[in-house]
């Protein structure tokens, strides 16, 4: 699959800095879930189901991070996971999230920044659909790394163009065990640009 996105992904992915994805994300919100369903969006069931293989119920808190509207969020609660906080760079979107009532905090913060979390104080984090090009890279990871305790499971999902160029090589970092990577699968078989994801779980080990 090849090509260009259009309407409001290709806004977020031709957005010239994180102020301008920001405001790209701010303006999709209220339709987000809508076009997301419409494109037949995996990454929330894929991360749900591998983060449900690897976590125990009942683990918390956790960290939905670039959790936009909350797609996510809203099953953590009926799968068995109470403690959720969310974290994403659009204020537009966490609003949306905000009225599903299904997180214990709402922070907007930019992946790859410094995060305003101490260290080891999440039980599991899942980032879907976050991991991809002009988005959030392998920056990122030494952060989340510094705030999931020992023991805990992060899963991604990641573009296979990303994972290529820079993701897999910080998978055998010391102190991360790699639990479980899928196949690649199509993310948005409906939008015809969508090139190729995979997910990956990952559990910290020191």
């Amino acid at each position: 699959m090849g090509g260009q996105h259009k309407g409001h992904l290709g806004a977020v992915y031709s957005a010239g800095d994180a102020a301008e994805m920001a405001a790209a994300y701010d303006g999709w919100a209220e339709t987000y879930e809508v076009e997301m369903r419409q494109a037949g969006y995996r990454h929330p069931s894929v991360g749900l189901a591998l983060l449900t293989r690897h976590l125990p119920r009942g683990t918390g808190p956790l960290l939905d991070a670039g959790a936009g509207t909350g797609l996510v969020g809203e099953w953590l609660a009926i799968l068995g996971y109470p403690e959720v906080e969310a974290l994403d760079l659009s204020q537009g979107m966490l609003a949306v999230a905000a009225r599903k009532r299904v997180y214990s905090r709402l922070t907007v913060a930019r992946l790859g920044d410094h995060l305003p979390y101490a260290d080891a104080v999440f039980g599991g984090i899942i980032s879907t659909g976050v991991f991809t090009t002009g988005h959030v890279g392998a920056a990122a990871l030494p952060e989340l790394f510094r705030i999931v305790r020992p023991g805990g499971v992060i899963v991604l999902t990641v573009k296979m163009t990303l994972w290529d160029a820079e993701i897999a090589a910080w998978l055998d970092a010391k102190g991360v065990e790699r639990l479980e990577t899928t196949a690649p699968y199509v993310s948005m078989p409906g939008e015809a640009a969508t090139t190729p994801s995979l997910a990956t779980v990952l559990r910290m080990t020191g």
